[in-house]
C-alpha cells in the first residue's frame, strides 16, 4: 500500500457497497470518510481536506445530484464522481450537468473505481493551483492575485485575508474566525483590526468601490459574495 495523503469522502446508503468502496480505497492508500446520507457532508467539507467525493444518487430524502448542485451554488468546488445505479445516457448527462466530474454506473469494477479516482485527483489537483471568483484569479504557485487579468499588489496581510475569503466563497466569516485563521498568533488580534484590514483590502481590490466583492453582515461578520 502506498500512502497518498489524500482523503476521499464516500456518500452511499448501501452498507455493502459503502464497505466495498471504503476497503478498496483504503487498501490503495487513501484516507476514507463515509456517510450514509448528506446530513453531515457540509460539516465534513468545512473541517477536512477532501480530495474527492464519491456520491450515490439514490440517497434518503434527496437525489445526490441535487445535493451537489446545491453545494456548488454555496461555493463548494470539490471534485465529484457519481457512483450510481442510474445508468441511462440521460441520467449520466444529468449527473455531469449538475456538477459531477465523472460518473460510474453500478455494478462497478473495483479496478475501474480506483483508476477513475486516481485520474480525477490527478486532473483536479493541477486545477486547484488556480482559484477563481468572478474576475479575481489567484495563482497559488506564485501567490499572485489578478483582477480582470491585471496583477494586484497586496500586502502580506491583504493577501492572506483575500485568500481566506476565496477559500470560503459565499460563506459568512465572523471577525473571530478571521482573526483565528488570518492573524493566527499575531499579538495584534483585536476585532477592530479586522474592520480596518478589510477596509484597506476593499480599497486595494476595488478602488472605485463599484464591485462590492466583500459584504459586511451587521453584527455577524463578512462574506465574499
Amino acid at each position: 500500500m502506498q500512502l497518498t495523503n489524500q482523503t476521499i469522502l464516500i456518500v452511499e446508503d448501501s452498507e455493502d457497497i459503502l464497505d466495498l468502496m471504503e476497503y478498496t480505497l483504503s487498501k490503495d492508500g487513501y484516507d476514507v470518510i463515509t456517510c450514509v446520507d448528506t446530513s453531515n457532508v457540509r460539516d465534513i467539507l468545512d473541517e477536512e481536506e477532501i480530495s474527492a467525493i464519491l456520491m450515490d444518487r439514490n440517497l434518503p430524502g434527496i437525489d445526490g445530484s441535487v445535493f451537489i448542485s446545491q453545494i456548488r451554488e454555496e461555493g463548494y468546488n470539490h471534485p465529484v464522481i457519481y457512483v450510481s445505479a442510474k445508468d441511462s445516457s440521460e441520467d449520466i448527462i444529468e449527473g455531469l450537468d449538475s456538477g459531477g466530474d465523472d460518473y460510474i454506473t453500478k455494478p462497478f469494477n473495483v479496478n475501474e473505481l480506483k483508476a477513475r479516482v486516481k485520474s480525477l485527483i490527478r486532473r483536479t489537483s493541477k486545477k486547484q493551483k488556480i482559484i477563481k471568483y468572478k474576475d479575481i484569479t489567484y495563482n497559488s504557485s506564485n501567490k499572485i492575485f489578478s483582477i480582470e487579468g491585471e496583477d494586484v499588489k497586496l500586502t502580506t496581510l491583504e493577501h492572506d485575508l483575500l485568500l481566506e475569503f476565496l477559500k470560503n466563497q459565499n460563506i459568512l466569516l465572523s471577525r473571530e474566525t478571521l482573526l483565528e485563521n488570518v492573524w493566527k498568533n499575531s499579538e495584534n488580534k483585536q476585532l477592530k483590526t479586522v474592520n480596518v484590514a478589510i477596509k484597506r483590502l476593499k480599497e486595494s481590490i476595488d478602488p472605485k468601490g463599484e464591485k462590492n466583492y466583500i459584504e459586511a453582515v451587521r453584527g455577524e461578520g463578512y462574506k465574499l459574495c
